[in-house]
């Protein structure tokens, strides 16, 4: 069997963290198979469904370069199908109308709950063997159901969850076409599905009690019936479920924080799915080493923090040209000129290894390019009366020391000696003023990058 799996988002918002893993697993399931992977944009809901939404989607698929097989394909513009198979199981007694008017069903509804019984449609309208049915009453236009089965179970073996089944019994006839003509979600899903030959949905555990209608959908109308593998929601980092403020954000928004797309990729792929204990790996390992066995069945717990050290591992093994071409294009987009100051490549890799995102080294490179201002709290901190003379004296041999790591690095020491301090006492100040900031790498090599004439002019301006 040829696999076949679909992401099929509803573009009434952003592709966010839940939405970017199941579309991982469901692309790496395919690539691990030599199948084929299919997008699906399920549109349906026209007054939530936006342009921009559809192309927040598609631009977080190409951040993460999730390639998909086949598609874009908008239920949408699949219409003209729907109502075509909705005949069909009309004509084959699989489906029917129902003229139930909306006050009929609320004071069914109120009924039912004075009774403490489930909700659910009373199967007035179904055709049964002896049963008459009422004449359709004027001025209604009926809405079309599903005639499902009444007895017996529907279930299926979870990829994830394990064996699931349902009572028939406890689903109600369900409405595959409203009464405008247009159909809906879990029957668009169905046929969807069949015509595009999926054998594995791999999918949210949102999904499950659509689940079995639309398993009974798919054997009314003789088709094959996919493989499902519900994922277990992701919590935030303090359990609870995850939102805004623990990551449920645009996908693009990790792009613009200055996440690197492979390590997202890296981290989601561990986010209820794991390979031994293997923390990182490539894109390649991924797709060699998936499968739907290592899927917990328990909710993934997203960790910023985790996501923060995973960024910084990748960003430690990206050359530091290619980072700085990234750095390049985040300070161009805050004003920040780069003709004036050192080889951006050679800032880049001084910094690389102590920074868990690109913002945060465009942060911290920035100050070789723009104006310092160092805070008054650090000022106050570490710009001491004790330092000032040191500083000074500091400022006057620079001047003229050879411009040299070894040399600015022996002149430190010399200073830090004639006025009987501790390297911290000069070496911090010295951090402060000339880059503002407490952590630096090696005062020396940081010294040496800025050049003699702005330490000299930083010097002046600031500390005397």
């Amino acid at each position: 069997m040829a696999v076949r799996t679909r992401f099929a988002p509803s573009p009434t918002g952003f592709l966010h963290i839940g939405g970017a893993r199941t579309a991982l697993f469901s692309w790496a399931y395919a690539r691990r198979h030599g199948g084929q992977f299919i997008l699906r944009i399920e549109d349906t809901d026209v007054a939530r469904s936006t342009p921009e939404a559809v192309q927040a989607i598609l631009d977080g698929m190409q951040w993460l370069d999730l390639r998909h097989d086949e598609g874009p394909f908008y239920q949408m513009q699949r219409m003209p199908r729907y109502k075509e198979v909705i005949q069909q199981m009309l004509a084959a007694g699989t489906a029917y109308y129902c003229y139930t008017s909306k006050e009929e069903l609320d004071a069914l509804r109120a009924e039912q709950e004075a009774r403490k019984e489930k909700p659910r449609y009373d199967g007035r309208w179904r055709p049964e063997a002896g049963k008459t049915l009422p004449k359709p009453p004027a001025g209604i236009s009926p809405v079309v159901r599903f005639k499902n089965p009444k007895d017996g179970t529907v279930g299926w073996d979870d990829q994830v969850k394990g064996r699931i089944e349902f009572a028939n019994s406890e689903l109600d006839d369900l409405i595959i076409a409203r009464a405008d003509g247009t159909p809906t979600y879990n029957f668009c899903v169905v046929v969807d599905d069949w015509d595009m030959g999926i054998t594995h949905v791999i999918r949210g555990d949102d999904h499950v009690n659509n689940t079995p209608r639309q398993i009974n959908i798919l054997r009314a109308l003789d088709a094959e019936v996919p493989i499902y593998a519900h994922l277990s929601m992701i919590l935030g980092d303090d359990g609870t479920k995850l939102s805004k403020r623990h990551g449920a954000v645009s996908v693009m928004q990790y792009d613009e924080d200055g996440y690197l797309p492979e390590a997202v990729i890296n981290y989601l792929a561990r986010l209820g799915w794991s390979h031994g204990d293997d923390e990182i790996f490539s894109r390649q390992q991924l797709v060699k080493w998936f499968d739907l066995d290592h899927i917990t069945a328990s909710a993934a717990q997203f960790n910023t923090e985790k996501l923060l050290w995973l960024n910084q591992q990748y960003m430690k093994q990206v050359p530091a040209a290619e980072l700085a071409a990234m750095v390049a294009t985040r300070l161009g987009a805050r004003g920040v000129s780069l003709a004036e100051g050192p080889d951006l490549t050679t800032a880049v890799a001084l910094y690389q290894d102590r920074c868990n995102t690109l913002n945060v080294l465009a942060d911290a490179v920035e100050v070789f390019y723009a104006d310092v201002a160092p805070s008054p709290e650090l000022l106050a901190q570490h710009l001491s009366d004790e330092a000032r003379p040191a500083l000074a004296d500091f400022a006057q041999r620079v001047a003229v020391v050879e411009w040299s790591i070894p040399a600015i690095s022996a002149l430190i020491k010399e200073v830090v000696a004639a006025h009987g301090l501790k390297m911290p006492k000069l070496a911090m100040p010295l951090r402060v003023l000339l880059v503002g900031q407490a952590q630096t790498p090696s005062v020396d090599a940081v010294i040496h990058l800025i050049g003699r004439e702005k330490v000299i002019q930083r010097l002046s301006a600031l500390a005397m």
